[in-house]
């Protein structure tokens, strides 16, 4: 079997970490397989679906590495939907409903008055032709449901969580179109499914409860339903379910100095048994993926753990990777020199500035002298050399100076700063003649 995967985002929004996690699971799944990542734009919604959101989907996810395969539109194949739908209609699977809001809603109250379960009474499957005929002549237009078979439960192995049973016969049967004949979510996804080959589905667990009549929906149109991996949902920081996680976009993660390799080295194991690791490749994330580790507790997602991740990343980042957003100037041996010290690639602008100056030191007065002498020997040396380690062999020699006393006025007089990269690869970027000036004007 070739796995298909989808990822299916409605374009009324930005993506959002929690979208981006069920982006990357399903593309890691097909690319652990050999498989296929499609895209699905689910834009039935054609009120509020906008074409600008659409863009940013493909964006983002091209910036994440999460190209898709192929992609559809929903408001593309609504001649499919249509198809499918009158079939339903003739086997007698789906049925006109003519309650309004207001009438459902009451009797849901009442149900939930008595304690009973707010289920929908399948009052209009009780209408006669001539009660049908005259609703219609009277201008109400009917929404229309599923209607579940009762007679089996339904049942799947979830590929985390296990074995899932639901009594068709507590459920509402689901509206999968409204009375101005829009499309609902559940039934389009369905055919779209089918007529895509998708053979695994990965989303969020709080789509268990559709799963369970999606899949009498794939039968009564005589399909097989793909897997599904329904995931534990992403919490806060905090511990609790958090609206922040739904405003935490791509753009923010780029405005932060994230790299997308943090992104997804952190997605790829959050949840899991797994222990993240700051991999910029995302081949070891993708052969060590498997739905068998996943947990069904809440998966913790915490801005200041991807920082880390990204920091690890940047750290292995090589020159021609990151060569096109360094200041103007900056080389491989600069790069090479300021990355240890970086949190994200935006800050070397700020060490590449100390390396060209001007840089401002205030040097403490018992200093001044041993600047002085510093700037002397600085003019003798070899910088073709080690400058650094010269420089301060021979300060401590002639001044009896060592550890943090020989090493820190040297470094806040070259830098302006108390700690910073490794000396010996920073003051050769220096430069003599900034460095002679610089230890001078210490002294």
């Amino acid at each position: 079997m070739t796995v298909v995967t989808r990822f299916a985002p409605s374009p009324t929004g930005r993506l959002h970490i929690g979208n981006i996690r069920t982006a990357l699971h399903n593309w890691m799944w097909a690319k652990k397989a050999g498989g296929t990542f499609l895209l699905r734009i689910d834009d039935t919604d054609a009120e509020r679906s906008r074409e600008e959101y659409v863009e940013s989907i493909r964006a983002d996810l091209d910036w994440l590495g999460l190209t898709p395969a192929g992609e559809a539109r929903q408001s593309a194949r609504f001649g499919l939907y249509e198809t499918r739908f009158a079939e339903l209609v003739a086997a007698g699977r789906v049925y006109p409903a003519y309650e309004t809001q207001q009438e459902l809603e009451l009797r849901r109250k009442v149900l939930l008055g008595r304690g009973l379960p707010p289920v929908y009474d399948r009052a209009a499957l009780k209408l006669s032709e001539a009660e049908r005929a005259t609703l219609e002549a009277d201008g109400v237009r009917p929404h229309w449901r599923f209607r579940l078979d009762h007679a089996a439960a339904i049942e799947w192995t979830d590929l985390i969580r296990g074995p899932q049973k639901f009594d068709p016969g507590t459920m509402s049967d689901p509206v999968v179109r409204r009375a101005d004949g829009s499309w609902l979510y559940l039934l389009p996804s369905v055919i779209d499914d089918i007529d895509m080959g998708i053979t695994h589905v990965v989303r969020g667990e709080d789509h268990v409860s559709n799963t369970a009549a999606q899949l009498q929906m794939f039968a009564a149109l005589g399909a097989e339903p793909p897997a599904f991996a329904h995931e534990a949902l992403l919490t806060g920081s905090e511990g609790k379910l958090s609206k922040r996680l739904g405003s935490l976009g791509a753009d923010h993660f780029r405005e932060a100095g994230i790299e997308p390799q943090a992104i997804v080295a952190l997605l790829a194991r959050l949840g899991t048994s797994d222990p993240v690791e700051p991999l910029a490749d995302a081949a070891p994330l993708i052969a060590s993926f498997d739905f068998a580790r996943f947990g069904r507790a809440p998966a913790r997602f915490d801005e200041a753990e991807l920082a880390q991740v990204n920091a690890r990343i940047v750290h292995q980042l090589g020159f021609e990777a990151v060569a096109e957003r360094l200041p103007a100037g900056m080389d491989a041996a600069g790069w090479d020199a300021i990355r240890p010290n970086l949190s994200s690639i935006a800050e070397a602008a700020d060490w590449w500035q100390v390396v060209e100056g001007p840089v401002v030191a205030a040097a403490d007065v018992e200093d001044a002298e041993f600047l002085r002498a510093a700037a002397d020997v600085a003019a003798t040396l070899d910088w073709a050399g080690d400058p650094w380690h010269a420089l301060t062999s021979a300060l401590k020699e002639s001044t009896g100076r060592k550890g943090k006393a020989l090493f820190l006025p040297l470094r806040r007089a070259l830098t302006g700063r108390d700690h910073g990269p490794d000396m010996a690869a920073l003051l050769p970027l220096i430069g003599r003649e900034r460095a002679i000036e610089r230890l001078a004007r210490g002294g």
